[in-house]
C-alpha cells in the first residue's frame, strides 16, 4: 500500500521528536565555557577522615563544596564541563544537578593536567568553537562572582588571564580559544603552568582572597562559609 508523503513525513517528524539525541556535544555555540576540574583523589583530606570526599564536605550555606564552585562558574559562563574520576557517581548526580555536563575520564589518576586535557580535547570536538574557555578547581569554593567576570573580561584583549591577590596568582585562569590544542596535549599533573609561563598572562588584581584558598584538610573549612 503507498503511504502519501506529507503523511510519511509526518509519521517520521513524530518518530524523531521522541528519541533521544546521542550527539554528545551543544547544539548551539557556547561563547563561554568553564571547565570544573573535579577529578582529584583529595588523599591529604582522607588522610584525616579516611573514606571521606573532600568535594562533598558541607559548607555552612547548606551545599558542599563542589557544588558551590559548580554555582559559582555556571553563573559565569554559557556552560560547564565537570571533569570527574571514575566511581564518582553521587559527586556526578550533584553536578548534572548544577546544569554541568559531566566527564569521566579514565586519566584522572595521572592528575590535573592530563583531566585539564580531557575536557580541552572534548570541547575540541563542538561543532562551533568557543572564545574563550575558564578552567576552574571545585575545592575552591570561596571565589566571588566578580573575580569571575574579571578574568572573562580579560581574555578580550589577552590570550591568557588568572587573578593575582597581594602579589600571588591564584584560580579560575582563563584561556582563548586558540591555546585549545595546546591545553589538549597536557599530561601528568604539569596543569597549565607551562602555558601560564609563556608570555601573554594577563594578571588581574583583585581584593578576594578566595583566589587563593582551596580545602586540602578538614581544618580548611573551619568556621568556613
Amino acid at each position: 500500500m503507498r503511504v502519501a508523503l506529507p503523511r510519511l513525513i509526518f509519521t517520521i517528524l513524530i518518530i524523531m521528536a521522541n528519541v533521544s539525541s546521542v550527539y554528545p556535544y551543544p547544539a548551539s555555540a557556547p561563547r563561554r565555557v568553564g571547565i570544573l576540574l573535579a577529578a582529584g583523589q583529595g588523599s591529604r583530606y582522607a588522610l584525616h577522615r579516611p573514606g571521606a570526599d573532600k568535594l562533598l564536605a558541607p559548607l555552612s550555606q547548606g551545599v558542599c563544596v563542589a557544588v558551590a564552585s559548580a554555582r559559582a562558574l555556571r553563573a559565569a559562563v554559557d556552560m560547564v564541563i565537570a571533569v570527574v574520576r571514575p566511581g564518582s557517581s553521587v559527586l556526578a548526580g550533584l553536578l548534572r544537578a548544577e546544569d554541568c555536563d559531566v566527564l569521566e575520564t579514565d586519566r584522572a589518576g595521572e592528575g590535573m593536567g592530563a583531566s585539564l586535557a580531557a575536557a580541552a580535547q572534548y570541547i575540541q570536538a563542538f561543532p562551533h568553537a568557543p572564545q574563550s574557555v575558564l578552567v576552574a578547581l571545585a575545592d575552591m569554593p570561596w571565589i566571588r562572582p566578580a573575580t569571575l567576570e574579571r578574568v572573562l573580561d580579560a581574555l578580550r584583549h589577552a590570550p591568557m588571564a588568572a587573578p593575582s591577590y597581594q602579589g600571588q596568582r591564584g584560580h579560575p585562569v582563563g584561556f582563548g580559544a586558540e591555546l585549545l590544542p595546546q591545553l589538549a596535549v597536557l599530561s601528568a599533573d604539569e596543569g597549565a603552568r607551562r602555558l601560564l609561563k609563556q608570555p601573554g598572562l594577563c594578571l588581574v588584581e583583585v581584593d578576594d582572597p578566595g583566589v587563593l584558598r582551596d580545602v586540602d584538610t578538614p581544618a580548611d573549612l573551619d568556621g568556613a562559609g
